[in-house]
C-alpha cells in the first residue's frame, strides 16, 4: 500500500525539485552505533544479532516518515511498510540478493528471514529479479570483516533511484562499549540530515531496549 504526496502543498517541494535534478542526489553519513545492550541481550537469549539489528533498522525505517518516501515517475509516494533487499553471503564467498519482509513481531520476522536466506545460500548467482527491484525496501548489506570508517556504493546514475542504502560493518569494542560501524545513504530530495537524525535516534532507542523488541 502507498499514498501519493501532494507536492503542491508539501513544505519540501522546492528541496525535492532542487535535489532531484542533480546527477547524484544521494548524501551519506558514516558513524558508530552503540550496540552494547542489544548484542549482550541477543547472546543471553540465543538470538541472532544480525537478525535483531536488521529488524531494528527496518522498524526505525518504518517509524520515520521520510525514510518511507520514494520517487516514482515525477511523484513522491509514501509506502505503508518498508522491507529489505539484503545481500546474503554464501560459503563460496559469493553473495545473492535476498528479499526479506518486515514483520512487527521479531520471531515471525526471523522465521521468514531465515527461510529466505537459506534459499539464497543454497543457490548461485546474484538472484536479482523483479522482487529485488521493488521500491518499498531499503538496500541492505552487512560487511562483518571490516570496521569501516567510510563507504561508497556502486550506482547507475542515469537510473532514477530513491531507495535508502544501509550497511553495517564489523563490531568492535572501545571504552567498554560495543560499537557497530554504520553507513546510511539517502536521497536528499526526500531525506535531510534531520530525518537521518530521527531515524538514528529511534534505532539507538531500540538498541538500548532490546527486551522490548522480542
Amino acid at each position: 500500500m502507498k499514498k501519493q504526496l501532494d507536492l503542491a502543498s508539501w513544505n519540501r517541494r522546492e528541496h525535492f525539485a532542487f535535489f532531484s535534478q542533480l546527477d547524484e542526489p544521494f548524501h551519506g553519513t558514516n558513524l558508530n552505533v552503540d550496540c552494547t545492550h542489544a548484542y549482550r541481550y541477543c547472546k543471553q537469549k540465543d538470538l541472532s544479532f544480525f537478525l535483531f539489528y536488521l529488524h531494528s533498522i527496518l522498524r526505525a525505517t518504518n517509524e520515520t516518515d521520510a525514510m518511507r518516501y520514494r520517487v516514482e515517475n515525477e511523484d513522491v509516494v509514501d509506502y505503508s511498510v518498508i522491507h529489505a533487499n539484503a545481500t546474503v553471503q554464501r560459503a563460496d564467498h559469493t553473495f545473492g540478493f535476498c528479499p526479506i519482509y518486515y514483520n512487527d513481531n521479531f520471531h515471525s520476522f526471523a522465521s521468514g528471514a531465515n527461510e529466505a536466506m537459506d534459499k539464497i545460500k543454497n543457490s548461485s548467482g546474484l538472484c536479482f529479479n523483479d522482487e529485488c527491484a521493488r521500491e518499498d525496501v531499503i538496500h541492505f548489506s552487512a560487511i562483518p570483516w571490516i570496521s569501516f570508517t567510510g563507504l561508497t556504493h556502486a550506482r547507475q546514475y542515469d537510473r532514477k533511484d530513491s531507495v535508502p542504502k544501509i550497511s553495517v560493518g564489523k563490531m568492535f569494542e572501545q571504552d567498554g562499549k560495543l560499537l557497530l560501524p554504520f553507513a546510511i545513504f539517502v536521497h536528499h530530495g526526500l531525506v535531510d540530515a534531520y530525518h537521518v537524525h530521527q531515524f538514528l535516534s529511534r534505532l539507538e532507542t531500540l538498541f538500548n531496549n532490546p527486551e522490548k523488541q522480542t
